[in-house]
């Protein structure tokens, strides 16, 4: 009886990890990095998948600040200051966050880093810049930040918003 219940214990744990390693995990972390103008930049972010939910004015609601990313704060980390909408930011490390309306976007660019995503201070705010939103034709499975031809990009769902990324 002993093995027997050993057995099916195993069983049960292996085709469950077996099932749990097929899927893609809840929010993997990746860090993206571009050279800009001779600055070196990369941004680290937590990155959900849809999942079959509805997202932009969903899941990332509009009217509220969104930590752009999963679990921690997305944090841009830069060897040279730049000039991102408009706004100087000095080298070192920001956290970005998003604030989303069905108007447009804005870009927070926070001095606060290392904080849990949801942990968003308003008086460390560094900078807020518009953002150009732009639909696209296929849906972005996995949220994604970019840098490329001088924009930093971030794509989900039918959604991609982007702002000007220089070095100052």
């Amino acid at each position: 009886m002993r093995v027997r219940v050993s057995v099916a214990l195993a069983l049960a744990l292996f085709i469950g990890a077996t099932s749990m390693s097929a899927q893609p995990p809840g929010s993997p972390h990746e860090t993206v990095s571009a050279v800009v103008d001779g600055a070196k930049v990369s941004i680290t972010y937590g990155r959900p998948y849809m999942r079959g939910r509805k997202i932009i004015g969903g899941l990332v609601p509009y009217g509220r600040v969104w930590r752009t990313g999963a679990d921690q704060s997305t944090t841009l980390t830069t060897d040279a200051p730049l000039v991102i909408g408009g706004a100087a930011v000095p080298a070192g490390k920001v956290s970005l966050y998003t604030l989303p309306t069905a108007a447009g976007w804005k870009l927070i660019i926070n001095k606060q880093t290392g904080q849990w995503g949801t942990e968003y201070n308003e008086a460390q705010d560094l900078a807020r810049v518009d953002m150009t939103t732009r639909t696209l034709t296929a849906p972005v499975d996995q949220f994604t930040i970019s840098i490329e031809g001088g924009q930093l990009k971030l794509a989900w769902e039918l959604t991609e918003v982007s702002v000007a990324i220089k070095k100052g």
